[in-house]
């Protein structure tokens, strides 16, 4: 098999669930914003939109929005992050879902290649579908038809990243 630095990262990366208290850089912030951009989308029309989230207090609206909707008033979602980033699509796209996903993919990638830690925090549809998450989508100026496809969280990690999980026997097939 051939080696390189991106199989290296995407073996590496795992989801990280604690997080130190101090904001990212603008810098690391703008590159895995970057990765996103490159993400593949159905027939290249880029769906997606991302809203980097850093104020405290919307970062704060959200963990109590998605807590609320997880069943868990009070728990914090986002582990202590404090830089979220609200991965939204086009929903007219039929590929909304999967472009969303790509981007995702991307960003947490890139996080765990300049040594963040990310994780995908789900339950961005039902927040964006409600009043209150519609009300944080008008404050930031986002108009559209567009549907919540996830929330990657961002931050240095407080705890080691774990050993990975073993790959399964049957995960490939290949046929020739």
């Amino acid at each position: 098999m051939i080696k390189n630095e991106t199989l290296e990262t995407l073996k590496t990366r795992r989801s990280c669930r604690a997080y130190k208290p101090e904001m990212i850089t603008d810098e690391e912030l703008e590159t895995v914003l970057e990765a996103g951009t490159w993400a593949p989308t159905g027939m290249g029309k880029q769906s997606p939109i991302l809203i980097a989230v850093q104020n405290p207090e919307d970062v704060a609206e959200l963990s109590r929005i998605n807590a609320e909707i997880f069943g868990k008033p009070g728990f914090d979602p986002f582990y202590g992050a404090k830089t979220v980033i609200v991965v939204l699509a086009d929903a007219e796209r039929p590929t909304h879902v999967e472009d969303g996903s790509l981007v995702l993919g991307n960003m947490m990638n890139a996080a765990a290649s300049i040594g963040l830690g990310s994780c995908w925090i789900h339950r961005a549809k039902e927040t964006f579908e409600r009043e209150d998450g519609k009300a944080l989508l008008k404050k930031w100026g986002i108009t559209g038809n567009y549907i919540g496809v996830g929330n990657c969280i961002l931050g240095y990690a407080a705890e080691p990243d774990k050993s990975p999980a073993p790959r399964k026997d049957d995960y490939i097939t290949i046929i020739k």
